[in-house]
């Protein structure tokens, strides 16, 4: 076995470990919390959801990258390859779709209470669960044709265009129909990248006006420390920055790999490297930042911003 297949294996094993264990570890938080009759926040029921398709999209993306840097060949066929790579597509969608649905929560929390979702501001706490069913819904539907071009490294089928991604392969009539396709599925994503964009930009607007408001009226007394609107504003556009940042240099190699007939095994691991670098870091960035971003979603009602 080569050291470069070696180093590539270690790298692979330690993210999805080191991920894995990050979004267990906040997973089992919220979970105690509701095994010992803690009232959980809407914000954690959506945390919760995304520590669950955080760690579906490393295990079904880190696993395999890492038996076939270690020298495991052949160990999924076309069923097994059409499976994990459809399961990897839900976990990064659901992802997703869970920042995406924190940001405008948390969006319509903090807006003033004469404004025109003042009414959403009631409502949306009691339709969390909804919101968050739906969106695994649709995660699953958007993706559903994505398996019909994947299939087994070896299988016999007979295909006109066929790239190797390492322990599975790409097929595709014509790049035309790949085209098509890669619209289709980046449809939903491109939607909520807007609402997270137009969400974090209400979010620091409110801040903003709320700070000048305090500022006036209380003078500097608050410039000495740290506001807790400041650091609610750093948590929130944080998160939003990291998967903003990641999602655009994943969507970016996928293009790539996706218009050249025979990628590179170098492309083909920077690609997947990066697709699970959100599910890794954003557990951490939560533990970093209080544990949960329920503690800053929930706090802006008490200061009566209007």
């Amino acid at each position: 076995m080569a050291s470069m297949d070696v180093a590539t294996g270690t790298i692979f094993l330690s993210q999805t470990v080191f991920g894995t264990l990050g979004n267990f570890s906040l997973l089992y938080h919220y979970l105690f919390l509701y095994s010992t009759e803690h009232r959980l926040r809407p914000t954690d029921l959506i945390l919760k959801h995304l520590m669950i398709a955080n760690s579906l999209a490393l295990l079904s993306k880190g696993v395999p990258q890492t038996m076939t840097a270690f020298g495991f060949k052949d160990f999924l066929n076309e069923a097994g390859c059409k499976l994990v790579f459809y399961l990897h597509r839900i976990g990064r969608g659901m992802s997703m779709s869970s920042i995406c649905l924190l940001s405008v929560f948390q969006a319509i929390t903090i807006s003033p209470r004469d404004s025109t979702q003042a009414e959403l501001k009631l409502k949306a706490p009691k339709h969390t669960g909804s919101f968050v069913f739906l969106c695994w819904i649709l995660a699953m539907l958007a993706n559903v044709s994505f398996p019909v071009n994947v299939t087994g490294k070896w299988s016999d089928a007979n295909i006109t265009m066929k790239k190797d991604l390492g322990y599975c392969s790409g097929v595709g009539n014509n790049k035309l129909m790949l085209s098509v396709l890669a619209a289709m599925l980046s449809s939903p994503d491109v939607l909520c990248l807007g609402l997270m964009i137009w969400a974090s930009g209400s979010m620091v607007s409110i801040l903003h006006r709320h700070k000048q408001r305090v500022r006036y009226i209380r003078g500097n007394k608050l410039s000495a420390r740290c506001s807790p609107e400041s650091t609610a504003t750093q948590r929130i556009l944080v998160l939003v920055s990291i998967f903003v940042s990641f999602y655009t240099l994943s969507s970016t190699f996928q293009l790539c790999i996706a218009l050249i007939n025979n990628p590179s095994w170098l492309l083909v691991n920077i690609s997947a490297f990066i697709n699970g670098c959100f599910p890794t870091v954003s557990p951490y960035v939560l533990i970093n930042h209080g544990s949960s971003l329920s503690k800053l979603c929930f706090v802006w009602p008490r200061n009566k911003i209007s």
